[in-house]
């Protein structure tokens, strides 16, 4: 398997600061071609919310430059990854919480984080950035989790109003806000000749699931410029309509030579 990797990030129209943070590696190993990425999108005040993202971020490029290569080299599952990762989610909970408090502030972070093999994804997610694949169909890897989302699986409200909802952003978990947090953590095969996508918030608000798929498919996501390219029409298409957010996507582009 061979990847294609593109991202961009946008302070976008409101904010002073990007409170989203994001990291890609493209490790070649003894079992091929793998790929990590990483985004948060970090919240809090005093402008703190960067600091949360960024922390997070540096801990998956420490474990990725450290301990990814070790398990590669005497083979691992899905339990390695999931303990090693909610290890890191767990512990900065408390880092963030114990530091805004020296700060007399509020802050956090949302994570989603993605590894691919030649085989398998591996994902985890707290908060409500997202993993996509886009195949065939677009398709949603990752579980919002908000207010909004948790109403949608009670049958209290269509998806349809949950997008328009205005607590649409309000987080059930986020690292270092969350009393108890509890990542997600999702499995599956890799496909070919697929895009994955991992974006904020605000990046998917004012673009529809039809302009994704019609932008970030693999039959028009077929060289890295050209993936920078669609994915930098979308994200101008976010800040025409006024998206207020940061915003923030990752595009990993699997194909076989």
């Amino acid at each position: 398997m061979n990847f294609l990797i593109s991202a961009i990030t946008d302070i976008g129209l409101t904010k002073s600061t990007n409170q989203d943070s994001y990291y890609v590696s493209h490790l070649k190993t003894k079992q091929g071609n793998v790929v990590l990425a990483v985004l948060c999108d970090g919240m809090g005040g005093l402008s703190k919310g960067e600091v949360a993202s960024s922390s997070v971020i540096n801990a998956f490029k420490k474990w990725a430059d450290t301990r990814l290569p070790q398990l590669f080299e005497t083979g691992f599952n899905e339990n390695t990854i999931q303990a090693e990762w909610n290890d890191i989610a767990l512990s900065f909970n408390k880092k963030i919480k114990d530091y805004a408090s020296q700060y007399s502030t509020n802050m956090g972070t949302t994570l989603v984080a993605l590894l691919i093999t030649e085989t398998f994804f591996y994902i985890i997610n707290v908060g409500d950035s997202r993993a996509y694949e886009i195949s065939n169909q677009l398709r949603i890897l990752t579980k919002d989790q908000t207010v909004v989302a948790r109403e949608v699986e009670l049958g209290k409200l269509t998806p349809e109003q949950a997008e328009k909802d205005p607590r649409r952003s309000v987080l059930l978990q986020c690292i270092g806000a969350s009393v108890e947090l509890v990542p997600d953590f999702f499995v599956g095969s890799v496909v070919p000749n697929a895009v994955y996508m991992l974006c904020s918030d605000g990046f998917r608000h004012e673009i529809t699931p039809e302009e994704i798929f019609n932008y970030m498919n693999a039959s028009v996501m077929t060289s890295e410029p050209q993936m920078q390219a669609n994915m930098q029409a979308l994200v101008d298409a976010n800040k025409q309509r006024q998206e207020r957010d940061n915003i923030t996507v990752i595009g990993i582009r699997t194909y076989v030579e």
